[in-house]
């Protein structure tokens, strides 16, 4: 059994919830001293983190299910866990009903709101696997669901939503389309051989590397008005320059004739992105 949670959280890529968790506090923290003045409550802080468990641990398992018969046709991904039968169609959703549970629990230990809004978190962790089949646009429809992290830790803390809780929205919904585009770089040729749709398949590579900085130059103007619109102060205004920063050095990682970065670019410029803004948001407010 310890084998196979091993094998599941290997192939969701559990490393990866460095993306999401760190905007879902930092959206229950801003939430909270936004609205009550107040740091998150103790109780806030573990149901967030089992919601954000679960939420991704379904989505991700999902998206690796439903994408199964895609995976095992791509030589980069025929390797996977459920192509390559180490893992049963059984076991995984018996993985995924389980991390739903969790979700449903902690969104029930929080408020009614969380609850309220449970159906349209969970169509989007549906529905994102499926939009690669008859979209280019499949990268935002994920941004958009990542990006429902922070909206979830805002109404965590609040029981409600208020503007700046949309501009946090749109920081992490076209960050993530940005990244995203980027990684789906390196399979632009395979996903126009079987009739995938992303954005690099579309218009090639040169072109969808151009979308994706101006996906990040929009992620971080919201990241800047978030701090005009707010009681955010400097700590907050130094972390978001280091965190533009590292988005426009991410981009010059790769370029159409040269993808052999693309993973430093995805993941670890990116889960420092997300860890930097969690800390000078919290330090802001301690400081």
């Amino acid at each position: 059994m310890i084998r196979k949670i091993r094998i599941i959280l290997e192939m969701i890529k559990f490393e990866h919830t460095i993306f999401a968790l760190p905007f879902a506090f930092l959206g229950m923290i801003l939430g909270s001293f936004e609205i009550t003045g107040q740091w998150p409550t103790f109780s806030q802080w573990i149901w967030v983190t089992v919601a954000m468990f679960g939420a991704r641990s379904a989505a991700m398992s999902l998206n690796r299910l439903i994408d199964a018969e895609i995976d095992k046709r791509n030589p980069r991904t025929a390797e996977r866990a459920i192509p390559a039968g180490l893992i049963s169609y059984l076991e995984i959703i018996l993985f995924i009903f389980v991390s739903l549970v969790l979700l449903f629990t902690a969104a029930f230990q929080l408020n009614m709101l969380a609850v309220y809004l449970l159906p349209v978190a969970v169509f989007f962790l549906v529905i994102y696997s499926y939009t690669k089949r008859f979209t280019w646009l499949c990268h935002f429809i994920l941004g958009m669901t990542i990006a429902i992290a922070p909206m979830g830790g805002w109404v965590a803390a609040t029981g409600g939503l208020h503007p700046e809780a949309f501009l946090l929205f749109f920081v992490v919904m076209f960050w993530t389309a940005g990244f995203d585009i980027i990684y789906a770089s390196q399979d632009a040729d395979h996903d126009q051989e079987v009739g995938l749709y992303s954005i690099p398949a579309r218009f090639g590579v040169k072109r969808a590397l151009q979308v994706a900085r101006s996906s990040h130059v929009v992620s971080i103007v919201a990241l800047f008005s978030l701090f005009f619109v707010s009681e955010l102060g400097i700590i907050y205004f130094i972390g978001a320059c280091i965190s533009a920063a590292i988005m426009i050095y991410e981009h010059s990682l790769v370029s159409a004739s040269d993808l052999s970065n693309v993973n430093v670019a995805f993941f670890t410029m990116n889960g420092i992105v997300s860890m930097v803004m969690l800390a000078f948001t919290i330090g802001d407010f301690m400081i």
